[in-house]
């Protein structure tokens, strides 16, 4: 089958800073990194959140009540898409992820700061939910913008390289948030930990903040959108809802297909993993967590190199390994849990090289499903749609299946059908890897001859 590619608008060929591309890299990559830091934090202190706002005698319950909550944030997600994105398309993606950034950071922090159940009751988990609305409603804005970002200053031919540390930086949040509730889970007692010392790494998200805003508030727009403005005859470019949804209906079905296989995975072996490997197969916390750390350092290690991949071999070839790896492995790398804490990293360490196949294409993918006039708010929609009905809502789906099932080969069969739908909307993409964005022109390094692209 032959993929069409849409052919971007004419214009001479835009020639990268390579100074001003890095400081767009490294904002964008913190941003990211702060979101799931957050992330890493409440799933890895997700037995402890619900002891402390769901106290009940049951402790699966506990548990569904705490993902519930993390679930919840993700029901806004779409809102926020929707809100943001557009923004974004018409007062500047700059603008937009310095507001995310200010959200995100408040959220996170609010946490930190609200009574437990024993000290006000009900308001507690109340208040606990308010605050993962905020933080879903900001990041409704924050990965599309921040892939847009990378994408729009990144030149063709080095687009996979530089959109793959956006992940890194998602990758590194998370091991950060991961890290601190290990060494916490290790040096604290069991009461220290419930009275006072998970309220520690949601308090870390204010200075990191802080950090995250400067970043971004120092980053010129990038050449895509501000060749849309200068083409605008007002001064911001105006770009109807409709057009945004519906006049992009194919690419956003893409993008959903693509989005789903991305995140169901990034979240069961990322958020999931550890509580499965505590509460379904009775490992201690401690070692849970290391086991997900351990993954997600591995993860790190090959992230650049596979994004450089993505450059020379194209994101659909690596894309699908990775739907086919999941489809063939998920079974046997859940299956060897038998055989010990050793062999259960080393299932795990299979399932984490499979995802990096998603995480190093996805930020260079995504972008280039839609044009620039729309890319912002068409890529916030799909994207927040997919995670908010497929990704986030992971832990508390398998966690329902396995306790109405007893099947703890659950997460294994979930993964099993995200690649199926994941794969199929790989085979209908158009590869895009060393091509203009659509709506753009080329994009060089500097000393590359425009004959040459």
């Amino acid at each position: 089958m032959r993929h069409r590619h849409p052919t971007p608008a004419a214009g001479p060929p835009t020639v990268t800073d390579p100074a001003l591309v890095r400081h767009a890299v490294k904002a964008a990559a913190l941003g990211n990194a702060m979101e799931w830091f957050d992330f890493g934090v409440y799933s890895y202190l997700a037995v402890t959140l619900g002891k402390v706002f769901f106290p009940t005698g049951n402790a699966t319950a506990q548990l569904l009540s705490t993902f519930g909550a993390f679930a919840a944030a993700f029901l806004v997600r779409p809102l926020g898409g929707m809100v943001f994105g557009p923004l974004g398309d018409r007062v500047g993606r700059q603008q937009v992820l310095a507001l995310t950034m200010i959200m995100m950071a408040a959220g996170t922090f609010a946490i930190g700061l609200i009574p437990s159940y024993a000290a006000i009751g009900v308001g507690a988990p109340i208040l606990l939910l308010a605050a993962r609305l905020v933080q879903g409603f900001s990041t409704g804005g924050e990965y599309a913008g921040a892939s847009t970002f990378i994408a729009e200053y990144a030149p063709d031919k080095r687009r996979g390289f530089l959109g793959s540390w956006l992940e890194y930086g998602t990758l590194a949040g998370y091991i950060g948030g991961a890290g601190l509730v290990t060494l916490m889970t290790a040096l604290l007692s069991t009461d220290d930990l419930l009275s006072w010392g998970w309220r520690v790494p949601f308090l870390i998200a204010g200075p990191m903040g802080v950090i995250g805003l400067y970043l971004r508030m120092r980053l010129e727009e990038t050449p895509a959108f501000a060749a849309e403005v200068a083409k605008a005859e007002t001064e911001r470019p105006k770009v109807p809802l409709r057009e945004t949804a519906t006049g992009q209906w194919r690419a956003l079905l893409l993008c959903v297909g693509l989005v789903l296989v991305f995140n169901v995975t990034d979240y069961m072996l990322l958020s999931y993993m550890p509580s499965y490997l505590t509460s379904e197969l009775g490992y201690d916390a401690t070692h849970g967590l290391v086991v997900v750390l351990g993954v997600m350092v591995l993860m790190m290690a090959v992230q650049p190199f596979a994004g450089a991949l993505t450059d020379r071999v194209g994101r659909r070839p690596v894309m699908a390994a990775g739907c086919a790896g999941f489809l063939l492995l998920s079974v046997p790398a859940l299956l060897i849990r038998d055989g010990g804490l050793l062999a259960v990293a080393a299932g795990l360490g299979a399932l984490g090289l499979l995802l990096v196949c998603f995480t190093a294409a996805m930020p260079s993918a995504l972008p280039a499903l839609f044009p620039t006039r729309v890319r912002y708010g068409s890529l916030s929609i799909g994207f927040n749609v997919s995670v908010s009905l497929f990704g986030g809502t992971t832990p508390l789906v398998v966690t329902a299946l396995i306790g109405a099932t007893g099947d703890v080969m659950m997460p294994a069969c979930y993964m099993m059908a995200a690649a199926v739908i994941g794969g199929f909307a790989v085979w209908r993409m158009a590869e895009s890897a060393g091509r203009p964005l659509p709506g753009s022109p080329p994009s060089l390094v500097p000393g590359t001859h425009p004959e040459k692209v």
